[in-house]
């Protein structure tokens, strides 16, 4: 059976982190990873157990201290649930599922877009191509990076893509590995990448961690997002890496004028508990 689930965004304060050097991860615990040299903050939460309802929707605003029943910018997600396994399988990090393994169809696990979106036709929820996923990097580290996913034992890619009416542009793409050390050494070595300023989305040159998501709270995962510092030009960019067992998440939000926090903190965490 499916598992139905109601999800809670919370809209985050302000944060300034400290500088902290990256760490690697020891064990399924939640952490605070430090990941830039200029500053370092990194989300990793307690959460659910498998089989445990969750919410992955919307809170009410009223939830939501000082906020009331004003519109807070959030998008109307449709209800979702979790996929049901394939018999005798195990949710990824369930007892007896040590190798934190996504046995669910894995384009069954992408986020759906919000009412009032076109989705990409490109970017439908299947199966994407490696492609795909380069395209959202800048052409000088493509090739790096297409070679390190072929040593990788690199499975499936699936991908959804859509547009909202305020015009922001929102990717998704999930990469499953065929182990979570695979999994964790592509994570490792993307954000060492982008701890230099290097393998950032095209057209981003200088990016800060955004705080935006310091609160998403979801069990077992590394959470890692940025947002392209000013001066940029006609578009904002934000983007971030959600590390869930065997599979790598990638989020990436862009809007002329300025991607906005509300609907990217609440889009990578609605993403992230789906993968938990």
């Amino acid at each position: 059976m499916t598992e139905q689930i109601q999800a809670e965004t919370p809209i985050p304060g302000q944060a300034h982190p400290a500088d902290v050097p990256p760490v690697p991860r020891k064990s399924r615990k939640p952490l605070l990873w430090g990941i830039v040299r200029w500053t370092a903050a990194v989300l990793v939460c307690g959460g659910v157990g498998a089989g445990t309802a969750m919410g992955i929707t919307a809170m009410e605003r009223t939830d939501v201290p000082g906020l009331g029943t004003e519109p807070d910018g959030r998008w109307e997600y449709p209800k979702l649930a979790l996929p049901a396994l394939p018999e005798g399988t195990l949710r990824p990090y369930s007892d007896g599922n040590d190798g934190e393994i996504h046995h669910a169809d894995l384009r069954k696990l992408l986020l759906p877009a919000p009412a009032g979106a076109t989705v990409d036709p490109k970017l439908n929820g299947g199966w994407a191509g490696l492609d795909s996923y380069l395209a959202l990097l800048k052409e000088k580290d493509r090739g790096a990076v297409k070679e390190e996913l072929a040593d990788s034992a690199l499975r499936h890619v699936a991908a959804r893509g859509w547009t909202t009416p305020d015009g922001t542009t929102t990717r998704i793409h999930l990469l499953q590995f065929s182990s979570v050390a695979f999994s964790e050494a592509f994570k490792d070595e993307t954000m060492n990448e982008v701890s230099k300023f290097d393998r950032l989305p095209a057209g981003v040159e200088v990016s800060e961690i955004d705080m935006s998501v310091k609160e998403v709270d979801v069990a077992n995962q590394s959470v890692y997002a940025y947002v392209e510092d000013k001066p940029y030009g006609p578009e904002q960019t934000r983007w971030a890496y959600v590390q869930a067992g065997d599979t790598f998440a990638v989020i990436t939000q862009t809007r002329k004028g300025g991607a906005l926090t509300v609907p990217f903190q609440q889009t990578v965490a609605l993403q992230a508990q789906l993968l938990g």
